[in-house]
């Protein structure tokens, strides 16, 4: 057989890997992302109920909710429209694009907005929080989702990863989030969630200039290589703007999850006292202070600076460590009662939970004992109408084994048979056979007594 060469390697990945076997025909392309660009009557209507059904999700903390306002929402049209435009050199649709969703952008707002300002409920939850610190990760999950939404995009054949990238980008959380903000003066709330939203439509757009460009997709307008490169270079200067504020947020997102971490690890390590227990730890990374309370034996003042002194030399650069103590006017009783409480409670719910799943397992072995009880106390009347010479039978359940190194165990059902005459091999073939579907069982073991 002829060795593989290196071309012909290269060759079959590239084949692999190719974009051009399913892609639909370029005019089906531009006819197809055009048809989702414009949002007027029907999709705007649609979009305004998306972004209440999100804000409702929003509101009550239903993630469930929030994904299926996901999955409704329009606004991934237009961002795509801009991609394909900036993609093929297409300015008209590219303006056409950056309007619709504008005024998309715009009314979304809105809508979320009037809903915050009349709700009821103005707890931030968490799926609140999520949106108002984006990071890197979140530029990541957009441009690879627009990727992928691109080149779904571009198929003959239409699959369900659009739903998908609409979910993962996020497009609608965010505007709703901003509106929450908005309305309730939370002004991090509001430009953590609109960068969050600003960050999904620039990266979902330039991943489809991506994918536009590798196609090679037909320009609709004549450009000049000078307004090329002019265009590529404000695409870059957009991403790079985009980009950046992502990068110091993740950078701070990591230094918080650091401290933490060390700062979990340190008074683990610090404070393990024979009659002295730690509760109540609260870590706030963000102004880097540590508070904690103690109960049991009171710990000496010198040995509290002893630990001061050792969280210096470990570099964690706590801005502040607070130990309380029993008898100290300044600890929080009605906290340090709670924590306890908290924590008894979880200990004694776990021993619960343990308990409730070995009594479950007990009565379920309990019934099954009855009911095969219940069911071998009708088959003896029968047993004894179909095979008349039978005197006496005892019916029992066993386990079997082959060796006494046999780590297999087999369970089994014993038939002990007192009978006139030994049955016959059919007799005895058709008692188990019998016996068999009646108990719902295959291995029976026939004894004569």
């Amino acid at each position: 057989m002829q060795r593989m060469t290196l071309s012909s390697m290269m060759d079959t990945i590239r084949h692999i890997f190719s974009l051009s076997d399913d892609k639909s025909e370029a005019d089906a392309i531009d006819t197809d992302i055009r048809s989702n660009v414009s949002l007027r009557g029907t999709n705007l209507w649609v979009l305004i109920l998306a972004i209440l059904i999100a804000s409702v999700g929003l509101d009550v903390n239903s993630t469930a909710v929030v994904i299926g306002a996901m999955l409704i929402s329009p606004l991934m049209g237009p961002i795509m429209g801009i991609g394909y435009g900036i993609g093929v050199y297409d300015f008209p649709l590219i303006r056409k694009s950056v309007m619709s969703l504008l005024v998309a952008t715009l009314i979304a707002f809105l809508a979320s907005t009037l809903y915050f300002l009349v709700s009821p409920l103005s707890e931030a939850h968490s799926e609140l929080l999520a949106r108002t610190s984006p990071t890197i990760w979140d530029v990541l999950i957009a441009f690879f989702g627009g990727l992928a939404g691109i080149i779904a995009a571009t198929r003959k054949i239409k699959t369900n990863v659009i739903p998908g990238v609409a979910i993962a980008t996020a497009l609608m959380p965010p505007l709703c989030t901003a509106g929450y903000g908005f309305a309730n003066g939370q002004w991090q709330f509001f430009f953590g969630a609109f960068y969050l939203y600003i960050i999904n439509s620039v990266f979902i757009a330039f991943a489809a200039v991506i994918i536009i460009s590798a196609m090679k997709l037909p320009h609709r307008h004549y450009v000049d290589a000078k307004t090329e490169s002019r265009i590529k270079r404000y695409l870059m200067m957009l991403v790079l703007v985009t980009v950046v504020p992502s990068l110091y947020l993740a950078y701070q997102l990591v230094k918080e999850e650091v401290f933490t971490q060390r700062a979990k690890s340190f008074v683990m390590e610090e404070f393990k006292f024979e009659d002295t227990y730690y509760t109540n730890l609260e870590i706030d990374p963000k102004t880097k202070k540590i508070e904690l309370s103690l109960i049991g034996h009171p710990i000496p003042k010198s040995t509290l600076e002893t630990i001061q002194n050792k969280l210096i030399k470990q570099d964690i650069q706590a801005s502040a460590l607070i130990v309380r103590q029993a008898g100290e006017q300044s600890i929080d009783t009605l906290s340090l009662k709670t924590s306890i409480v908290a924590d008894l409670y979880k200990e004694s719910q776990i021993a619960i939970d343990s308990r409730d799943q070995q009594i479950a397992k007990l009565n379920a072995q309990l019934q099954s004992y009855q009911s095969t009880e219940q069911l071998m106390e009708s088959v003896t009347p029968e047993l004894h109408a179909l095979f008349p010479e039978i005197n006496h039978i005892v019916i029992a359940s066993g386990v079997s084994s082959s060796s006494r190194y046999d780590v297999y165990h087999q369970k089994i059902t014993l038939l002990l048979v007192n009978a006139k005459k030994e049955l016959s091999t059919q007799d005895s073939e058709r008692l188990t056979a019998w016996l068999g579907e009646r108990l719902k069982t295959e291995n029976i073991k026939l004894i004569y007594e």
